[in-house]
């Protein structure tokens, strides 16, 4: 019998779990195709792509178009999320490219289907279309190197559509975050990970005991790849100490409660951890929210006004309410932080581990902590 791993990607192997592609890698994949065959002619049938981490996924196109003119092409994929329940799941992701004087960079447009920013508080400014800011870059990067093999500028509009991609949206938080007219070209890996409760949680505690078995003392839960990549940086620690907890850190809490290491830390984004300090377990979005009545207490107990707490109260999402406080001086990721390490050692009920937590932002910069108890 082989050792057994440890880490993320031994995690999703236990699950049996298929994982699928973003809807920023299959947006990137129709950019790329697009961009190739306004240089060429002709479309690259599959197309391959590389993500963040190196893996080079090749997409099937479902639709393709070269104008008569050679103004624009279009082409499309349809998005495969693999055993995860996404509503995007065999959504068709479409992209026009059209060249752009040498100098104007690559500029982004909403077309049909996808969304518009209409409110602060998100990584995009008011009005920006409403792909965010790891796609685009993969975009960026795409469209320069099909400029480089074929002798173009790179300086591209890329109108990117999501067919049905309005009605979707109204099955997700889009609507309440202030998005309008359709989905968002998501995705930091370009990977969805599979999450089936049961399988998962069954994942994170095999990660428990591999760590242990390893005679790792300080193991880390991490909501994500970026808060993975955190943990790393800050502590050194190995593949075989990181647990993916994704929303399910109860399940990591309990478990550890039961089979303790000396030291726990749990790294998120700053909303997600947020929930876990408002006393909530599963940090999924359609099973717990952002309580901004909260986080204005945590606000006032920290020294701020009472126009403070009602701006935090009134954020759209918690990142503006973040920004709010850090303008104001008054540490609200701290303070989230160290509520939600109480909440945590309450469900450790005693168990001798030492935990402390990390906030961080969307771009992975630690916005609040916790000292370790």
């Amino acid at each position: 019998m082989g050792e057994a791993k440890g880490g993320r990607g031994a995690q999703l192997e236990r699950t049996g779990l298929r994982p699928g592609w973003t809807t920023g890698a299959c947006a990137t994949a129709a950019t790329t195709a697009a961009c190739t065959a306004l240089l060429t002619g002709d479309f690259p049938d599959p197309v391959t792509i590389t993500l963040p981490k190196g893996e080079r996924p090749a997409f099937a196109l479902a639709y393709e178009q070269l104008d008569t003119g050679g103004e624009w092409a279009t082409a499309a994929v349809v998005k495969d999320a693999g055993d995860d329940p996404d509503v995007t799941h065999g959504a068709v992701v479409r992209a026009t490219v059209r060249a752009l004087p040498a100098g104007a960079g690559v500029v982004f447009r909403a077309g049909p289907g996808v969304g518009t920013v209409t409110r602060p508080g998100l990584p995009l400014e008011v009005g920006e279309p409403a792909v965010n800011p790891v796609p685009r870059q993969l975009m960026r990067e795409h469209a320069a190197r099909v400029a480089a093999e074929h002798g173009g500028s790179g300086d591209v509009e890329i109108t990117l559509a999501v067919e049905g991609g309005e009605e979707i949206a109204r099955s997700t938080w889009n609507p309440r975050l202030g998005i309008l007219g359709g989905l968002s070209i998501l995705g930091t890996t370009g990977i969805v990970v599979p999450y089936s409760c049961s399988a998962w949680i069954d994942s994170i505690r095999r990660g428990v005991d591999v760590a242990r078995a390893a005679g790792r003392t300080h193991v880390a839960g991490c909501t994500g790849s970026t808060s993975e990549r955190t943990v790393v940086a800050e502590y050194g620690l190995p593949d075989d100490a990181l647990l993916d907890m994704g929303d399910f850190a109860g399940a990591v809490l309990k478990y550890v409660r039961r089979h303790p290491v000396d030291r726990l830390t749990l790294c998120g984004g700053f909303a997600k951890l947020s929930k876990l300090a408002a006393g909530h377990l599963d940090l999924h979005s359609k099973r717990s929210q952002v309580d901004k009545g909260f986080l204005a207490e945590l606000a006032r107990q920290g020294g701020g006004d009472e126009e403070l707490a009602r701006e935090v109260a009134e954020a759209n999402t918690g990142l503006a309410a973040l920004r709010s406080c850090e303008a104001a001086g008054v540490p609200l990721g701290d303070l989230v932080a160290r509520t939600a390490r109480e909440e945590a050692l309450a469900v450790l009920r005693g168990a001798p581990v030492r935990v402390d937590v990390v906030c961080i932002d969307r771009a992975g910069t630690v916005v609040g902590r916790s000292t370790v108890r």
